[in-house]
Formats: C-alpha cells, sequence, structure tokens
C-alpha cells in the first residue's frame, strides 16, 4: 500500500493542503488499487477444490443412490 504525506507550508491554508493531498492521492493512484481490490476473492487452494470436488461428487452418488432405491423422484432435465 501507497502512503501518502503532506507536510502544511507555513503560508498555506488549509483548503489548498486539502486540494494539494487530494491531487497527491489520484496521481498516486491509491483509491483506484483500493477500488480495483475491493470484490476480489481469493484464490482458493487445491486442497479447498479437492475437498469441494468431493463433497459434490457425494451428493451425486448419494442422489443416484436414492432414486434407485425409489426413496426420491427424478428430476426431469432442465430445458
Amino acid at each position: 500500500m501507497i502512503n501518502v504525506q503532506i507536510e502544511k507550508n507555513p503560508n498555506e491554508s488549509s483548503i489548498n493542503l486539502i486540494k494539494r493531498f487530494t491531487k497527491r492521492v489520484q496521481s498516486a493512484g491509491v483509491l483506484r488499487k483500493v477500488r480495483s481490490n475491493r470484490y476480489k476473492s481469493r484464490v482458493p487452494s487445491e486442497y479447498t477444490k479437492k475437498k469441494h470436488t468431493l463433497a459434490v461428487l457425494g451428493r451425486q452418488a448419494e442422489t443416484k443412490r436414492l432414486i434407485k432405491l425409489g426413496k426420491i423422484l427424478e428430476k426431469p432435465p432442465r430445458r
């Protein structure tokens, strides 16, 4: 993360200080980087992917077994 630091000059008003800070933040691209990372999620690890896949396959096998036993009805395919 980039830190932006501004020091007040002796004859500078607070408004000018804020304007100068805002310009420095925009030129450094701090907000652009933060906003781009806002909705990104981490890449799942290989172990997590494998665990999820095994859980899905287990549910599918259990559903097939229950359909074969006649305990649940088979759903028609989606169109």
